[in-house]
């Protein structure tokens, strides 16, 4: 191999500059890796965070709520939170100004995920069946407004309060007849466990008129301010690292592996692909781009958290989104 060294000019009387540090920022993530943080591991892995001239450093968190927390402490400058826990968090009398900057799931994976031999074939079905409902689970939250738009008796679904840890067990023993999930999560995992496809029925409240958001990137709002390019420079490796994914699952997931202590390929490739297909190329995606809210749809979508949630004052989008910090218009395009 023949070696090639380029020498840079540099005029006389003048020492070459030396290139900056690198800025550090400390990321969290809602949960373990898994398939759903692969533009974070493709950005780390593919120097992606390198070529902006980043130092991320990756740490793990139990929850939207706890990333929201790490956030507002300023422990984490930045994270991944559910934008409708952000929402309820930010209406607290003593919120810190936490905003996010990026959406990655256009579109919220809230799910109903029904046993079909349990005679659960529509969202009108559940009435008179068994929900379980696991600690924390965000689902139920909107579950409140999908009924009401939906014309189910909220009185008519007995909800059944489970571990997290039980919930697909539970499904596939027949112990409850649906759950509360995300659309990614329990419906892989149910076939996993050996459950036929054709006996799960998956009810995405997007499907059936919910306008929420999902997973998004937050920020400290003294780290934004004091270090607003290094801000825009990670949403920068995170979209490029988002289009990766997007282009090539495959190789995704090889990477995405390496950084997993359990789980398979093939369990983590119908992951990505589901939601990358449900969650992040959405029709509004398609036509705007990654990363952007729309404020009417934002609206829409506090109304719904409203039906669970008396607020002292609803927010407006730019109250809890700041677009100032999005990559260019055309680097958000999907290719």
């Amino acid at each position: 191999m023949i070696g090639v060294l380029v020498l840079a000019h540099v005029a006389p009387g003048r020492a070459a500059e030396e290139p900056s540090p690198p800025t550090t920022i400390q990321f969290t993530l809602d949960r373990p890796v898994d398939a759903v943080a692969a533009p974070f591991v493709l950005a780390a892995a593919r120097g992606l965070y390198r070529a902006e001239n980043l130092l991320v450093s990756t740490n793990v968190a139990a929850g939207s709520k706890e990333t929201i927390a790490r956030v507002a402490s300023g422990a984490s400058d930045m994270a991944l939170a559910d934008l409708n826990a952000l929402i309820r968090a930010r209406d607290a009398p003593d919120a810190a100004p936490v905003k996010a900057v990026f959406v990655l799931l256009n579109k919220a994976p809230y799910a109903v995920i029904a046993r079909r031999s349990r005679g659960v074939t529509s969202l009108a079905s559940l009435e008179g069946k068994t929900l379980g409902v696991a600690d924390g689970d965000l689902a139920i939250l909107l579950w409140p407004a999908l009924a009401k738009r939906n014309n189910i008796k909220l009185a008519g679904v007995k909800q059944e309060k489970i571990s997290a840890a039980v919930r697909e067990p539970m499904l596939s023993a027949g112990q409850v007849d649906a759950v509360t999930g995300f659309s990614y999560a329990s419906p892989v995992n149910l076939r996993d466990r050996g459950v036929p496809a054709a006996d799960l029925a998956v009810f995405r409240f997007a499907d059936y008129g919910s306008a929420a958001y999902g997973l998004s990137i937050i920020v400290n709002p003294k780290f934004a301010a004091e270090k607003p390019e290094a801000v825009r420079a990670f949403l920068r490796a995170v979209t490029a690292g988002t289009q990766l994914a997007i282009r090539e699952p495959e190789q995704a997931i090889d990477t995405v592996m390496s950084a997993m202590e359990n789980g398979t390929s093939e369990l983590e490739l119908e992951r990505l692909k589901t939601v990358i297909a449900d969650n992040i190329l959405t029709d509004d995606v398609r036509r705007d781009g990654l990363g952007g809210i729309d404020a009417a749809r934002f609206g829409a979508s506090v109304e719904e958290i409203a039906e669970d949630h008396t607020f002292r004052k609803q927010p407006s989008a730019a109250d809890i989104f700041d677009d100032s910090f999005l990559p260019e218009s055309v680097g958000r395009q999907i290719n």
